[in-house]
């Protein structure tokens, strides 16, 4: 069974560099915030994803729990998304593949989760979607790269192992998979920034 990853350990020092409000946290117009919007697209196409945070970050597990993700809580995660995407995959090691995707991707779309994931056809696939020439997410990888993805560190996460990789693009028809939230700026302008 291919297993979804989300990487909800992150800092989100861009989006507020005081560390007074957490990014993940911000609302969307439903008043969700976008760790739930991202969670729920993910395990809508696969259920049961599991979701990785650092120690004590009590109301992202909440919201990650609400929207059905399985929770791995890792100090090692507070070194870096590399470390939090090792240790998930170590956690799930007996999975056919993993898709990773991020937790600051409110938009994407399950449609594409699942694209993805079907994808993911043998052990030494790479899967991702595109938009405008631009690779976006969630990316996929077969069960051969499990010892690779287990082994990163720090704050390099699988970008670095896609370099020279045979990664095999799926056109995507919007910028869904593309769209993320580093600052607050990139908030629909329309939404309320925080919650």
């Amino acid at each position: 069974m291919v297993r979804g990853i989300l990487l909800a350990a992150g800092y989100g020092r861009r989006f507020d560099p005081e560390g007074r409000r957490d990014k993940l946290l911000a609302r969307l117009a439903d008043g969700r915030p976008l760790i739930w919007h991202s969670a729920l697209a993910l395990c809508a196409a696969l259920p049961g994803s599991l979701a990785v945070v650092r120690p004590g970050q009590t109301e992202r597990v909440h919201w990650l729990r609400l929207a059905g993700c399985e929770i791995l809580e890792t100090a090692h995660a507070e070194q870096g998304m590399g470390s939090a995407l090792a240790a998930a995959v170590a956690a799930s090691a007996d999975a056919a593949g993993w898709v990773i995707a991020l937790a600051d991707m409110p938009w994407l779309p399950a449609a594409a989760v699942g694209r993805v994931a079907a994808a993911i056809d043998r052990p030494d696939t790479v899967v991702a979607p595109m938009h405008g020439g631009r690779r976006g997410h969630p990316v996929g990888f077969g069960a051969a790269w499990g010892r690779r993805l287990a082994a990163l560190e720090g704050d390099r996460g699988a970008r670095d192992l896609l370099h020279g990789a045979d990664v095999r693009v799926l056109d995507w028809h919007d910028d869904r998979i593309l769209r993320d939230v580093d600052q607050a700026a990139d908030l629909d302008p329309a939404l309320p920034s925080c919650g």
